[in-house]
């Protein structure tokens, strides 16, 4: 490595030294973010002249708000962190690359993680049982009945790769767990005799991350540095690639006092979402700053970072302080590393200094915390925060335009035996996510106020669905110590897994009685969970209604069963007594909370919590673990196969790409389609094509599973890309779902069915898109599908940051609308024949000309139409990416050729960031795509 700046030096810590890269070496950097400090200590430390440059750190270093730097950087994270819903593919995929390795000649062992990699089983247990004290191991045994194929698949590479690690199911939330345990703040490489060291010396440097999941930011709130990334970035990320990006704009946020009593950090988190998706921060960093901080516990500024996605920010950071330590040492992190956190961030002038000049940003706002008020957020997306009192009038207000295609509002409020609902009824009420379950300030409230509730003679609903699902064992131990599990208990809320569950849409199936009466009296029922993301469709296919809420109003509204309850004014139910109890009498005080945090949690619950983290239960253990470094595939297998990517591969890159001519459109899409309307993701219904072959390979449809569950197997995969049944295709009018036009013969059928033909036709495929296409969870799959379908190009007014790199990480041509133009106004249907012209001279010249392509559209009586596209291939890495079919392609041949760089990063200029798009208007946006909410945004460059 290169030291342009002579940054290396050693800290001396009690007896022991590290090398470590002083931040002050370049220059005076003291009034940089915080987090743009911790981007050029990365920098300093991986200047390699090639990937990291002098040019590079001074751009960083001399970072101006009012005229921010076009300057693309790498940054190499500490470690990467998966969950197993996208940890899988991502493992199929370094399985095949071993196989791909071997068949080329190389040396399949080279293809292992260069960085820790810690992988979480949270995403596929599901809410089957409530209610009863068998409930949690009746969905564990069904979840590892389910899941048996992945677990061991799992177990395998845990033992076959180096630098990985699993963490077992059901022992708690990927970002929970990285927050409680494995979050380091600052890192050390004696921890990992595979990690570099320097001058023998072992490294430190800040704790970063990135992970396979979009709310990876919630360990912001712990000061490291982390946001999501895409299952395919994360892989080169693993396999020793950095991540490309451009300088970001950082936006300050000052907090001043402090929350008033009875007002949740729930409500604090929504408060912020809405005032930063009015501000604009897509794409952007977000630093908090300000006395209001110092009010605020670990636990509040980790649940704020963890909705950073659903206010489109890439992270929402807080600098370490005294906070910062005490909550590595109350959650029972070694004092040794404790001491180098304190030592390092001190020494780089990291740590907070409340008398120090506050930092410069590109932009600020400002919250008083105690103007903050009581809130849920609803009914389709997190940014719609609705004050309390205000809810039922804003249920009414909305229900004609929830109710269901060709359904007249149903009779309400008739004489009703004891499961009759009517719209607004409440069927799901769930503690769920780490969001919330992380922070025991709304977890005793919740149990507080269950107490009282009990003690008043209240129950819930008997048609509420009520499930608790903690990100932590933790979270038990506590409810145990405060005598309130039993309160819990009886009202419904049992413990029935450690994992996302509903918050993901692991909700499970409603009672029988309850779909009935839903589906055929076309009511909206509700759902209220103290999750991060409520747009349809996602929590349960039947619900249509959700908002979320903290985890004690959560148990209020199980209680109200209806979220058409005015909380301030009526009643949540009659008392033993026959008297009225209204909420504020089950209200828990803000010294009954505090009272009980400070007896019930004590340090050693963490310690003993995660001291066998790695362990697993019984039916882990059990699990028999093949031992060979290749994986051997079943060819019978639903749920793990052997993916297509490296078939036919040659070990030298192709010079350039053609033109592409001759495509067809097989989706003509609104605005904000997610990548829950493209990837497969919920259940899977039998008349599919997904469930047609599965019954084909012997699959009864009651053990298929989830679509996330079987990311594993790409047969499965494809034929799911698409399907979400809210998606409307304008290329198939008067459908719901995924269906498209095969218009050699003005066909409708589904459109993995179309796309078959279309390939076998040697037809290529395009997307038409409105703007912010690929928003939501960064899914691999999302590309990956599309990819097999045979789709060459999207053409987009904009893109979600991280689907636009994973689309070009899977050789899809992303191509962007010049600002103000789309789809309309350039007279598309749709039904055109499309070419890309100019393509292969862009690449072959690396954009020395621009980056503009020519679209040629011909409609169906030979009439053409010409227009100018941006290819939204953003940095000299992306290049590489596309060039060589897809990242994980380039990546296999560096290895390969035992590379880790190429001359074309100083032969290629950085991409100018394409002029800002305009936020879509409610009237522009398609019922079926705002329907789903973006969990992330399209970038700001």
């Amino acid at each position: 490595m290169k030291n342009s700046f002579s940054a290396r030096s050693t800290l001396r810590i009690g007896g022991r030294e590290y090398a470590i890269y002083r931040l002050d070496a370049a220059g005076d950097v003291n009034r940089l973010p915080y987090s743009l400090r911790i981007l050029l200590e990365n920098l300093l430390r991986n200047e390699d002249g090639v990937t990291v440059t002098r040019e590079d750190i001074e751009a960083l270093a001399g970072w101006n708000p009012k005229n921010p730097p076009d300057r693309e950087i790498a940054f190499s994270p500490a470690r990467a962190l998966l969950q197993d819903f996208t940890g899988v593919p991502a493992l199929v995929d370094l399985a095949a690359m071993r196989d791909a390795m071997a068949e080329l000649g190389g040396d399949p062992a080279r293809i292992n993680p260069l960085i820790p990699v810690e992988l979480v089983i949270d995403h596929s247990v599901q809410v089957d049982a409530f209610g009863t004290p068998e409930a949690f191991e009746k969905n564990v045994e069904l979840d590892y009945r389910r899941n048996v194929e992945r677990y061991a698949f799992l177990r395998w590479g845990q033992q076959a790769f180096d630098n990985f690690k699993v963490v077992p199911p059901n022992t708690g939330i990927c970002h929970q767990v990285n927050l409680e345990y494995l979050a380091r703040v600052v890192f050390s490489t004696d921890e990992n005799p595979e990690l570099p060291r320097n001058g023998g010396l072992p490294l430190a440097y800040p704790d970063t991350c990135v992970g396979t999941d979009s709310h990876t930011p919630m360990v912001n709130g712990l000061s490291v540095l982390a946001w999501g990334v895409g299952g395919i970035e994360a892989e080169a990320v693993m396999l020793g690639q950095p991540v490309s990006m451009l300088i970001p704009e950082v936006i300050g946020f000052r907090l001043e006092g402090e929350l008033p009593a009875g007002v949740t950090a729930t409500d604090l988190v929504l408060t912020i979402a809405e005032m930063l998706r009015k501000k604009g921060v897509v794409g952007k960093f977000v630093e908090f700053y300000g006395p209001g901080v110092a009010a605020l516990r670990l636990e509040d500024r980790a649940t704020i970072g963890n909705m950073t996605p659903e206010y489109g920010a890439t992270c929402a950071i807080f600098p370490p302080d005294d906070e910062t330590l005490r909550y590595l040492r109350f959650t029972g992190r070694p004092e040794e590393r404790i001491a180098l956190a304190e030592a390092y961030l001190k020494e780089q002038g990291l740590f907070h200094n409340p008398d120090a000049p506050e930092p410069i940003f590109t932009d600020t706002l400002a919250l008083d915390l105690g103007k903050v008020q009581p809130s849920v957020a609803g009914p389709k997306r997190p940014q719609d925060r609705i004050s309390l009192p205000d809810v039922k009038r804003v249920f009414h207000e909305t229900l004609p335009s929830l109710l269901p295609a060709a359904k007249k509002p149903a009779e309400s409020h008739s004489p009703e035996p004891e499961l009759r609902i009517d719209h607004g009824s409440v069927v799901i009420a769930a503690i769920t996510s780490c969001t919330n379950t992380s922070n025991p300030s709304v977890m005793i409230a919740a149990g507080l106020l269950a107490k009282k509730a009990c003690e008043y003679g209240l129950t819930r609903k008997p048609w509420v669905k009520t499930s608790l699902a903690p990100g932590s064992k933790v979270v038990t131990e506590y409810f145990r110590q405060a005598g309130l599990t039993k309160y819990l208990d009886q009202l419904g809320f049992q413990t029935v897994a450690y994992g996302c569950t509903t918050c993901i849409g692991n909700s499970g199936p409603l009672p029988p009685e309850i779909s009935e009466q839903i589906r055929e009296r076309g009511l909206v029922a509700c759902s209220v969970l103290s999750g991060n993301r409520n747009f349809e469709g996602r929590i349960n296919p039947e619900v249509r209604a959700n908002f979320l809420m903290s985890p004690p109003l959560v148990v209020a509204f199980a209680i109200a069963g209806r979220i058409d309850w005015d909380p301030h004014r009526e009643p949540i139910g009659t008392g033993k007594d026959g008297s009225p109890v209204f909420l504020k009498d089950i209200w828990p005080t803000e010294e009954e909370i505090r009272e009980t945090i400070r007896t019930a949690i004590r340090s050693d619950m963490y310690r003993a919590s995660y001291g066998q983290v790695y362990e697993g239960d019984r039916r882990w253990k059990s699990m028999p673990i093949p031992s060979a470094d290749r994986f051997a595939w079943d060819e019978n297998s639903t749920y793990v196969r052997q993916p297509p990517y490296f078939q036919g591969m040659q070990a030298e890159a192709p010079k350039s790409v053609e033109d592409i001519r001759g495509a067809r459109a097989i989706a003509l899409l609104g605005d904000s389609v997610t990548t829950d309307h493209i990837s497969p993701a919920g259940s899977i219904q039998k008349d599919s094509p997904a469930g047609k072959y599965l019954i084909g390979h012997g699959v009864e449809p009651q053990d298929f599973n989830s679509y996330g569950s079987r990311r594993g197997n790409h047969e499965v995969m494809v034929r799911g890309t698409f399907a979400n049944v809210r998606i409307k295709n304008r290329l198939a009018p008067g459908t719901e779902g995924g269906y498209s036009t095969y218009f050699p013969e003005n066909a409708v059928m589904t459109i993995y069915d179309a796309a078959v033909r279309y390939q076998q036709d040697g037809t290529p495929l395009c997307i038409l898109a409105g703007k912010e296409y690929g928003s939501g969870s960064s899914r691999d799959w999302a590309a990956k599908g599309p990819f097999l379908q045979g789709i060459r190009f999207v053409l987009a007014e904009s893109y979600e940051r991280i689907h636009r790199s994973n689309l070009v990480g899977m050789g899809i041509l992303p191509l962007q609308f010049r600002d103000g133009e789309n789809v309309e106004s350039q007279g598309l249907g749709g039904r055109e024949t499309f070419a890309v012209l100019g393509l292969g001279e862009a690449i072959a010249t690396r954009f020395a000309n621009g980056r503009d392509v020519t679209v040629q559209a011909t409609d169906e009586n030979g009439r053409t139409k010409e227009f100018h596209a941006t290819i939204r291939i953003d940095t000299p890495q992306e290049m590489l990416y596309y060039l060589n079919g897809g990242i994980l392609q380039y990546v296999l041949r560096q290895l390969l050729a035992g590379k880790k760089a190429e001359t074309i990063f100083d032969a290629m200029t950085t991409a100018p960031r394409p002029a800002p798009q305009t936020p879509p208007s409610e009237g522009m946006v398609d019922e079926g795509s705002k329907d789903s909410f973006p969990a992330s945004d399209p970038p700001a460059y």
